[in-house]
Formats: structure tokens, C-alpha cells, sequence
């Protein structure tokens, strides 16, 4: 069973002595700066060529000052290129809920650390579905807030116009204490009344997901005083994810080039080939999957206005098992990122909230809102949470 920390650290740094989080411990993802320790990202190779910080990211500082205290920095998938949490070089951190099985990732040792209770809450980062993944698999609450919100200082970067800060947390309660100090916001007492059922994710889920999440379908419609069913990608959740898989991973080409051209780094397979498929892009694939991006964002304008919330499956099954052949992990990540996508085509606010099993294995529900949605978001969780 591998540990969620990062092999070889021991961190310690005490929040201030009040604050709003005061006496929670959290774990950051080790894409995050903290002082005097290296920013490893999960490769071997990347700590030995970057120099050490010397200050923390914002999202740990911010932490910080409302009292919680850092107690260690979490495994990620190599340079946050993964969706599942194993990691070659630093191994496969525990899923608690489902041992025999991924925790998810790429923010794989931030949920484990949390799904342990190990920690309160844990930092990870969302490109293209790295916290709602784990939290689906863990069994956690997890948000992808709306991109752009968030200050991203210290963060190793992927694809900039996909990254987000996401945090995880066991109860709803936690979850919206955090929230509030990481989004600089109450989370309100009033609810949206509007709820969207997004039928082609459901369709898109096994069906053995898709029945375990109708009790927390039913809870959350009861919030609501308007419900319907609607479709979340017309022109089809595949065609969304194509366009996500022209422009996400192309952008992390741009990032990581010069760096593997100058160091010729060790990398996995699956990471490596992901790098080089995305590099041959062309231009018009990506103007294509940019118009596509454009026609999600007014889908999502529309769909989910003020006052209005999708819901759909996190994730399209529960966690699958570790060390799967090559050929078994492809179609799994595809049809993830079915699921995943439209968060970062169009930079809504994504919240999961778990409450559901599969034989015995967690699976979450999503709530989505439009832009700058992301307390109330919250509020919902926090309200379903209540009535677990």
C-alpha cells in the first residue's frame, strides 16, 4: 500500500494561530510550491532541473493564513498528465474505499491523503477532470472552480487555459469551510431552483452507475422547485472530448517541450506517446476544436443561467483496478473523458459529491453551474451532505 506523500519528505508548517481553518491539517498536491522543498511534479527528472522555492504557491499561503496547517505534499501523475493515480517512479497511492483499485488522478495523493483521513482537506489541480475524477473514485467532495477565479502563482502549469486549483474534503461541512477561505466567499444560505438532468451523461454512465446515483438525483430534485431533462453536448459528449483532446494536450506540449528537449527526461509510456501524439496537432484540428469550444460555452450560457444547476455522473463507472494492460487503460480514460470535458471547454464550476456505490466501490454526483456559480455550488453540497 503506497503512501500518498511524496517518498523521501517530511513537511511540517503550522497555520497562524487563528483563523478560520484553525486546527485543520491539509496536504498539497505536488504541483504546489512550498518554501525550501522542492516542486517534484511527479517526475523524476523535473525537481533536478527546476531550483527550489522559496516561497509558497498562493493556494498553500492562502491556506496558511486561515490556520490550517501543511503536513506533507501528495504523488501526482507525472507532470499532471494522468487520470487514473498511478505512478511508476512513486507508486500508486491507497484508495481507501476500494484498495485493490486507483484512486483516480491526477490529483491522486491529495484524495487518498483526505479519503485516509489523514489530513482535513488537500490542494489539487483540474485540467481535465484531475479532482472530480479522485473525488468520484474516493468517495470525497470534490470542486473544479470556475478557471480563471483562482490565483495560480506556484503552480506547476499544464495547459493554462484548462488548470484550475481544486481541494477535497470526507463531509460536506469541511468542505464548505474550506471553500469559503479558497474562494473569498460566503457560501450563501439560499439554493438555485432550477435543476438540468443531463440525459446523454446518464446514457453515457453504466447503467449500474446511473441507477446508484438516482437516490442522490431524487434528493437534489427535491431542493428544487423546477426540473428537467436535457441533453449537456448536442452535438454529441464524444465530439466534446475530441475537441478537449486537440487543445488540452497540445497546450501541455507547448509547456513541456523545451523542457524535454533540453533534459530528455524519464517518463512513462502512456505520459510520453500522450506528449508525442499531441505534438503533430494540426492547426486546423485546433481551429476546429477552438469553434467547438466556443459553441460549449454558449451551450453552457444557456443551459445552466443564474439560478439554474446540471446535474450528471462524475465519472461513467467506479474506480477500475490497478495495474491494467495499456490496451484496457485507453478506452477507460476515453470514456472518462467523455465526462470530463466540457470543464475545461468551457470553464464552468464543478462540484462532486459522493453518497453512491457499485458494489461497494464510491462513485459521485455532479453538480454544475454556469461562471462565477461556484458558492452555490457549495450551498448544494453542503445541503445534501446534511441529508446523507
Amino acid at each position: 500500500m503506497t503512501s500518498p506523500f511524496v517518498p523521501g519528505t517530511s513537511i511540517r508548517v503550522a497555520g497562524a494561530s487563528d483563523g478560520p481553518l484553525a486546527g485543520l491539517t491539509f496536504a498539497a498536491k505536488d504541483l504546489f510550491d512550498v518554501a525550501g522543498q522542492p516542486t517534484g511534479g511527479g517526475n523524476p527528472d523535473w525537481a533536478r532541473d527546476h531550483p527550489t522555492p522559496t516561497r509558497h504557491a498562493w493556494a498553500v499561503e492562502r491556506l496558511l493564513e486561515a490556520g490550517a496547517t501543511l503536513i506533507g505534499k501528495t504523488i501526482t501523475d507525472e507532470v499532471s498528465l494522468g487520470i487514473l493515480g498511478e505512478n511508476p517512479f512513486e507508486g500508486t497511492p491507497l484508495n481507501p474505499r476500494a484498495p485493490d483499485h486507483v484512486p483516480g488522478g491526477s490529483s491522486a495523493g491529495s484524495a487518498s491523503a483526505v479519503a485516509q483521513a489523514l489530513c482535513d482537506t488537500a490542494l489539487g489541480t483540474d485540467s481535465g477532470g484531475s479532482v472530480r475524477v479522485p473525488a468520484s473514485f474516493c468517495g470525497l467532495y470534490g470542486i473544479r472552480p470556475t478557471h480563471g477565479r483562482l490565483d495560480l502563482r506556484g503552480m506547476l502549469p499544464q495547459a493554462p487555459s484548462f488548470d484550475t486549483i481544486g481541494w477535497f474534503a470526507r463531509d460536506a461541512d469541511t468542505f464548505a469551510r474550506v471553500s469559503e477561505v479558497m474562494l473569498g466567499e460566503v457560501i450563501p444560505a439560499g439554493l438555485p431552483t432550477r435543476l438540468v438532468i443531463a440525459v446523454d451523461a446518464f446514457g453515457l454512465a453504466d447503467e449500474s452507475t446511473s441507477a446508484a446515483l438516482q437516490p442522490l438525483v431524487r434528493a437534489l430534485a427535491s431542493l428544487m422547485k423546477e426540473v428537467r431533462e436535457d441533453l449537456l453536448a448536442p452535438p454529441g459528449l464524444s465530439i466534446w472530448s475530441r475537441a478537449q483532446r486537440a487543445l488540452q494536450p497540445y497546450e501541455a506540449w507547448l509547456t513541456f517541450r523545451d523542457w524535454i528537449d533540453r533534459v530528455n527526461p524519464r517518463m512513462q509510456f502512456n505520459v510520453a506517446s500522450g506528449l508525442t501524439l499531441a505534438s503533430p496537432i494540426p492547426e486546423s484540428e485546433r481551429q476546429w476544436a477552438g469553434l467547438m469550444r466556443e459553441e460549449a460555452r454558449a451551450r453552457l450560457r444557456w443551459l445552466v443561467p443564474p439560478g439554474t444547476i446540471l446535474c450528471m455522473p462524475t465519472t461513467p463507472f467506479p474506480a477500475p483496478k490497478k495495474g491494467l494492460p495499456f490496451s484496457v487503460i485507453g478506452p477507460l480514460r476515453a470514456r472518462l473523458n467523455c465526462l470530463t470535458s466540457h470543464g475545461g471547454l468551457t470553464g464552468v464550476s464543478q462540484v462532486s459529491v459522493p453518497g453512491a456505490t457499485v458494489d461497494g466501490l464510491p462513485v459521485g454526483l455532479s453538480i454544475v453551474g454556469g461562471r462565477g456559480s461556484d458558492a452555490s455550488l457549495v450551498a448544494v453540497a453542503r445541503v445534501l451532505g446534511a441529508r446523507r
